[in-house]
């Protein structure tokens, strides 16, 4: 599968893989949010689009357009190019420079990097039909409380994985007892067993526990029985942009 990426001007903002590192992640005593794999993988489940300046936005909490002042080492052509305050209220447009192509069907969704906090202001989440679209879409942030926040160089501003929309209709979600599934329930429940009993050693001092420090079942693609789920994923290899040799 192909997404077409067109560059509208030649410095249009990078464009690369979601990484799994968060500088908040790397700062906790043995960097143990990384067990989480869950957090990891969404961290890297798309692709970032990177500031291609240090942006500084100050808001002073008014609703038109002078309510917000940019300010970059880069100077003011290169804000006007990138940062605006279009739809006023404290929102910040920032334009991502490209075209996006998908096949019939697919759109991008359009947030800010998963995890990826900050503070004072947040990303507005898009869905956007990148399957007919003839222009491009903007990232939008809403500031919220008066005051400073700083974007800087190669910092990711948007990302954006991709979704199927008729697949996504065609899905009917199944409410269910537990007590319906007998084999899924004695996996719950042996599992449920387990996590008691490590916590209980892990409290009370046990060597093999405090060696351990955690249960590894999720990150081994393991059950607790020990069986193998052979779908499991540890990581994502997305690709990078190239460039194409054909024209669309």
């Amino acid at each position: 599968m192909q997404l077409d990426c067109y560059r509208i001007y030649d410095t249009a903002p990078k464009i690369i893989p979601g990484r799994s590192r968060r500088e908040w992640m790397d700062a906790f005593v043995d960097r143990h949010p990384y067990r989480c794999l869950p957090l990891t993988m969404a961290n890297s489940t798309g692709w970032e689009i990177l500031c291609p300046i240090d942006l500084e936005i100050e808001w002073n909490g008014g609703e038109m357009e002078d309510a917000i002042t940019f300010r970059s080492s880069a100077g003011p052509q290169a804000i006007a190019s990138f940062a605006a305050s279009h739809f006023r209220r404290g929102i910040v447009t920032m334009h991502t420079g490209h075209l996006f192509r998908t096949p019939p069907g697919w759109g991008l969704w359009c947030n800010g990097a998963p995890n990826w906090p900050k503070d004072g202001i947040m990303p507005l989440s898009g869905l956007v039909e990148t399957d007919w679209l003839p222009f491009p879409f903007t990232m939008n942030w809403q500031m919220t409380r008066p005051g400073v926040v700083r974007f800087e160089k190669d910092e990711p501003f948007c990302f954006f994985t991709l979704m199927e929309h008729e697949k996504l209709e065609e899905i009917t979600p199944q409410l269910r007892q537990l007590d319906d599934n007998e084999e899924l329930k004695a996996e719950f429940k042996a599992w449920s067993e387990s996590r008691a009993d490590f916590n209980k050693r892990l409290e009370e001092g046990e060597e093999g526990a405090l060696r351990d420090k955690w249960q590894r079942h999720y990150m081994r693609g393991t059950k607790t029985s020990g069986q193998k789920v052979e779908s499991h994923k540890t990581k994502r290899q997305l690709q990078a942009p190239v460039e194409a040799k054909d024209k669309a």
